[in-house]
């Protein structure tokens, strides 16, 4: 397999870190977004939404999405839960994460590491949006150690990867007891990597 990939990308790092996980060998292609790389005509014959990241399969098929491919890889490992109740809940979160988090958390974070000259008056409103998801989540996480189930699924992979790095955008976890925790408990994983971490070296 395949993956094209920005580093700094949580979307990305989502896709390394439950491959990491699940002990899935691959060649890492580098796409740097910023040059306009998801923009080339090469790249929208293999995805023609123009995003990263991108999971190239061995007979040349392609997943896009990354919480679509976080499903794909994780069905019959531990991180998929088995029962169909615990398969719904971890969607949820999943859905949560891309409309409730991801647009707020990452994209102030975005802002921040590369556009803040120009797009920082969208920030105040961003943060208030993304405190609300944290708050969410602490209170979820202060009666569970984990978002489905009694250990980690895709759904704390697909919140992990933003919600780590929500600093970088402004966040203050401290303010997140239980979030804290749970970072913690994600990052004491035996096969733990981190974003900034390259599969190429």
């Amino acid at each position: 397999m395949k993956l094209y990939d920005y580093l700094p990308s949580g979307n990305s790092y989502k896709v390394r870190l439950l491959m990491s996980y699940i002990g899935v060998e691959y060649v890492h292609v580098p796409i740097d977004i910023h040059k306009g790389d998801t923009q080339d005509i090469n790249f929208r014959a293999k995805n023609p939404v123009g995003q990263i990241p991108l999971l190239e399969l061995r007979d040349g098929r392609f997943i896009a999405e990354s919480n679509a491919i976080l499903y794909f890889l994780a069905e019959g490992t531990p991180y998929f839960p088995m029962n169909a109740f615990d398969q719904a809940k971890c969607l949820q979160w999943m859905f949560f994460e891309q409309y409730k988090h991801e647009p707020s958390i990452a994209v102030a974070r975005f802002i921040c590491n590369y556009d803040k000259d120009v797009r920082a008056d969208e920030l105040p409103k961003l943060r208030v949006k993304g405190r609300q998801a944290l708050e969410i989540m602490d209170a979820h996480l202060s009666k569970n150690p984990w978002f489905v189930g009694g250990s980690p699924t895709i759904a704390d992979i697909a919140l992990y990867a933003y919600t780590h790095v929500a600093s970088e955008g402004g966040f203050d976890i401290v303010a997140y007891p239980n979030v804290s925790a749970w970072l913690e408990r994600m990052a004491d994983h035996p096969k733990h990597i981190l974003i900034t971490d390259n599969p190429n070296l």
